[in-house]
């Protein structure tokens, strides 16, 4: 229980990672007392750099930079705080097992395509007309919430109604067919859209790797055309579509988020972990910390993925039934297996042999969505991918203070792995067999790759959520499956980033618009958040 006579604050922040930073500047930017508590002795949750090997770093989890939106870098003036984005030279190389390979970028992808199929060329354009305009679509309702029609009665229900009817004729400008593509896109698999549109196996890999990146599902799953789409609508320095890297790794980002969130008058406290969210008289009051203090406010925002939340960190017999419900469905689980790996030279590619900017692109092993495919099946009956998916940056080749001189470092994003091994065997007598096999799936398209490594930080799915507090290693706090967005996300009732009990609210990427380094929750939970404090409301109703 809290103290009886503890000073109250406006709001506490649970969990000090990319959203919770944005949400707690915003907040303070209002005027509004706030106290952001982080578990790990820095913040930035899963986007944070490290030392792995002496001499080497890099971005731990997080590892590009894509869907940060514009609105947030320019209001918290990141790059007055010191962040520096650069853009890759090259988007994708795709090396094929025959010797051929895929290099994609501006000016450059339309003839890379011609090399596999002519017909395929000849409809890049207009796809990629087609994803951009549905794209913009995303991008605009990514700033602001999704209707919450559930919420209270009719009076309290009329403003989502309105703002669902707006949204509405946003979706009625599209053109028809874009209409009915964007409809598609949220139901269908990767590869049931990418097959209306190419015949080559390599483009449609290409593509069709975006639908099942930390998404644990065959592209042939239904639901996986979102995924595509999700990773579509973001942008590098004003250019939409594209990727880019921090200068420093992603722990560059949080950094300058940090900075900026202590310049507004936001109170940062490391090494401080949430033991429990309290709840008196049925009002989330504030939080007692692992160490044993106890801090009072008007408002707890959580920066964590609703499972944890509502399944760990809430008293059990203040959650509804219908919330316990659905956090028992809710499906967490990317198929995701992380490794940094520290080299003492480039990787030499058979497919194109050479220093070369296709190794300042996304590398992605993986040749085509049968491979994708034959792979998820593999995790699901074995525990992993036995032919896994890897896609591998080398963000020592756009930015030199990673490595020394020389050397270089390389993230590999891994798939897919079972979040939980069959058989109820553990993660932690696996780990190192795993990252073999993932370093030696490298080395088949670069010889040498493995002799190369000396040294490696390997996190499999319970390491990611031991570490950063990703459930089931699931990098956006949930799957992005239809019946896990917008609305629906994290349930239908709490669309608005109001939590189950009055006073508690969520601004983590188990809200909407879902995963990444976007800062799109924490920037939309804020203005939620101050809204009702400056009304003298303490949050949501409990969910019919």
């Amino acid at each position: 229980m809290a103290r009886s006579g503890s000073r109250t604050q406006d709001v506490v922040l649970v969990g000090g990672g990319h959203n919770g930073l944005v949400c707690a500047f915003y907040l303070a930017r209002a005027g509004l007392e706030v106290t952001v508590l982080e578990r790990r002795q820095m913040v930035g949750g899963a986007a944070v750099t490290e030392e792995f090997f002496p001499g080497f770093r890099n971005s731990v989890a997080s590892y590009t930079v894509s869907l940060l939106q514009r609105k947030v870098i320019e209001d918290l003036d990141l790059h007055g705080h010191g962040l520096r984005i650069v853009r890759r030279p090259r988007d994708n190389f795709l090396p094929l097992p025959d010797g051929g390979y895929l290099l994609t970028g501006a000016g450059r992808t339309r003839a890379e395509v011609a090399k596999f199929s002519r017909r395929d060329a000849a409809a890049l354009p207009l796809y990629s007309a087609r994803l951009e305009a549905i794209a913009d679509v995303l991008r605009a309702l990514a700033l602001q919430p999704p209707p919450n029609v559930t919420d209270g009665g009719w009076w309290q229900a009329l403003p989502e109604l309105l703002r669902a009817a707006r949204l509405g004729r946003g979706l009625h400008a599209l053109e028809p067919a874009l209409r009915q593509d964007l409809l598609d896109l949220f139901t269908v698999s990767a590869a049931e859209y990418l097959d209306r549109w190419f015949e080559s196996a390599p483009i449609k890999a290409l593509f069709g790797f975006d639908g099942v990146v930390g998404n644990y599902a065959s592209p042939y799953h239904p639901g996986t055309g979102y995924v595509l789409l999700h990773h579509v609508f973001g942008e590098a320095n004003g250019v939409k579509g594209a990727w880019g890297h921090a200068i420093g790794g992603m722990g560059a980002i949080t950094r300058a988020m940090a900075r900026a969130a202590q310049a507004a008058g936001v109170t940062v406290l490391i090494g401080a972990g949430v033991r429990e969210v309290l709840v008196e008289g049925g009002r989330v009051v504030g939080v007692a910390t692992e160490d044993g203090r106890t801090l009072r406010a008007r408002a707890v925002v959580a920066n964590v993925n609703p499972k944890l939340l509502y399944e760990q960190l809430l008293p059990a017999g203040a959650v509804p039934e219908p919330v316990r419900e659905r956090m028992r469905h809710w499906r967490c689980g990317s198929g995701t297996f992380r490794m940094n790996v520290a080299l003492s030279r480039l990787p030499d590619f058979t497919a194109l042999p050479g220093a070369g900017e296709h190794l300042a692109a996304g590398i992605i092993l993986a040749p085509s969505l049968d491979y994708m495919d034959r792979a998820w099946r593999d995790a699901r009956e074995h525990g992993w991918s036995r032919e896994p998916i890897v896609e591998m940056l080398i963000p020592s080749t756009l930015d030199d203070s990673l490595a020394p001189p020389g050397r270089h470092v390389a993230s590999l994003f891994c798939q897919h792995v079972a979040p939980q091994l069959p058989d109820g065997r553990s993660w932690d007598d696996h780990r190192e067999e795993v990252a073999d096999l993932m370093i030696a799936t490298v080395d088949r398209y670069a010889p040498g790759f493995a002799a190369s490594v000396l040294g490696r930080q390997v996190l499999s799915p319970l390491d990611l959520e031991r570490e950063f507090g990703l459930v089931g290693g699931d990098i956006f706090h949930g799957a992005l499956s239809l019946n896990q967005l917008f609305s629906a996300r994290p349930m239908l009732g709490q669309a608005g980033y109001r939590g189950a009990i009055p006073g508690l609210y969520l601004c983590g990427s188990g809200t909407h618009p879902g995963g990444g380094v976007t800062g799109a929750p924490g920037h939309n939970a804020a203005r939620v958040v101050t809204a009702d404090l400056r009304r003298g409301r303490r949050g949501a109703r409990t969910p019919a």
